[in-house]
């Protein structure tokens, strides 16, 4: 019995052998019992062969690569190329605005004097925001997300300019220059640095609940000294997140990169990033002036 059970086993495999042609056939029975098979060559069914004669089976070769999305200089290239772009864009336009409440003397003391009109462009704000970082389809899809983005940078340069005019002029270029100057040293920074500051999202998303918590308690203490503490400590947290979304742009060796369609949210990114930079340092110059 185990002989037989031997003898059902498959010969050990010789590769100098020669290969046989599979068939494929089918039955046929007869009256008398017996069985006959019709045997169909691969040639006769038109399968391919890579063999002379048609012998041997086909080969196949695979060729698949893992490919990361800034592989290629030139598509990192053409990703910072429209990225920056649109945040020059963005911060021309914003500037505009900005000064058009400063020195268009009607527009300031209406602003001044509706202040509902701050609130309004604040709840707009928000409301862009939500759209262009919740909907990928909205911000990905053109010309909707220009559009989108256009709409968000002319409600956020008003919504700017309205509290500009609470400010002295001359403490709101300070703050424009401080803020240009921070902007440009910080973007140098994180394209040298070797330091992987994508690693700390959720540190930075702590911190920033954080100093909101803190902003609601200077609103109601009202006190200068914790507002210079808050400003500091905003601008700190605000400068580590421009280094932040400027490596997740940058791609490389950082842990987390953008996709190079994401365009749109990099540039809005580091608009918020400026903004929020601008806002802090005209605050801590408009208190340290007084």
């Amino acid at each position: 019995m185990a002989s037989d059970n031997r003898s059902l086993n498959p010969p050990p495999y010789n590769p100098y052998a020669p290969q046989h042609t599979p068939s494929y056939g089918s039955e046929m029975g007869h009256k008398d019992g017996t069985v006959s098979i019709n045997v169909i060559s691969p040639m006769d069914m038109g399968v391919p062969t890579d063999q002379p004669n048609g012998s041997g089976p086909p080969s196949y070769i695979q060729d698949f690569e893992e490919t990361n999305h800034f592989s290629d200089a030139s598509i990192r290239r053409g990703f910072l190329r429209k990225v920056y772009f649109t945040l020059m864009i963005q911060l021309l336009a914003t500037v505009g605005i900005i000064c058009a409440f400063l020195y268009w003397t009607d527009l300031r003391m209406w602003t001044y004097y509706s202040s509902w009109f701050t609130y309004a462009t604040m709840g707009t704000t928000v409301v862009l925001i939500l759209v262009l970082a919740c909907c990928g389809e909205v911000r990905r899809k053109v010309p909707l997300n220009f559009i989108f983005l256009g709409l968000f940078t002319v409600v956020e340069g008003l919504m700017l300019g309205s509290v500009s005019v609470y400010y002295n002029a001359e403490a709101v270029l300070w703050a424009v220059g401080a803020t240009a100057f921070v902007t440009f040293t910080l973007t140098l920074f994180a394209m040298q640095t070797k330091l992987d500051f994508t690693k700390c999202t959720g540190t930075l998303w702590a911190l920033c609940w954080s100093l909101i918590s803190f902003g609601l308690l200077c609103a109601i203490l009202r006190s200068n000294y914790l507002h210079i503490v808050y400003a500091c400590l905003g601008t700190t947290v605000f400068s580590v997140y421009l280094v932040m979304d400027t490596q997740l742009m940058l791609g490389g060796n950082h842990k987390f990169t953008l996709d190079p369609e994401e365009y749109i949210f990099a540039a809005l990114n580091l608009y918020l990033d400026i903004i929020n930079l601008f806002l802090l340092l005209l605050q801590l110059i408009s208190i340290c002036s007084d």
